[in-house]
């Protein structure tokens, strides 16, 4: 009788570890996965234009956009609702969107003026 519960405790403890093992694993993919559908996009804006890094993104998902104002006068960056703040010449701002369905979204410039002399594009969610 001991030697069947001695066996017990110890497939028991046995299957705790292995239960703990895979905790880390499981973490671990879903770290993963979130790193793969998040995006970071690098915009240069002056006047009057925007460059993007990447104009694109295969899935619905966070996308980090890096603005830098390489212009000589107050610039900002607009897309899907959110905008960064005006930014001086020579500075950036970070400006975090999440897409959550696919699609073509205008970015642009909200200083009067700006977007209708080219400081404006389309960003694609597929």
């Amino acid at each position: 009788m001991k030697q069947l519960a001695i066996r017990s405790v110890s497939a028991v403890a046995t299957l705790g570890i292995v239960g703990l093992a895979l905790v880390p694993l499981a973490g671990a993919h879903a770290d993963r996965q979130t790193r793969s559908t998040a995006t970071t996009v690098q915009v240069q804006g002056g006047e009057f234009f925007f460059k993007l890094s990447t104009k694109s993104v295969a899935s619905p998902r966070k996308v980090t956009f890096v603005f830098k104002n390489v212009g000589h006068v107050l610039h900002d960056f607009s897309i899907n609702g959110k905008k960064t703040p005006l930014t001086s010449p020579g500075k950036k701002a970070t400006l975090i969107v999440t897409f959550k369905k696919k699609g073509k979204f205008t970015y642009i410039c909200t200083v009067p003026g700006h977007a209708a002399a080219g400081m404006k594009g389309v960003f694609t969610v597929r």
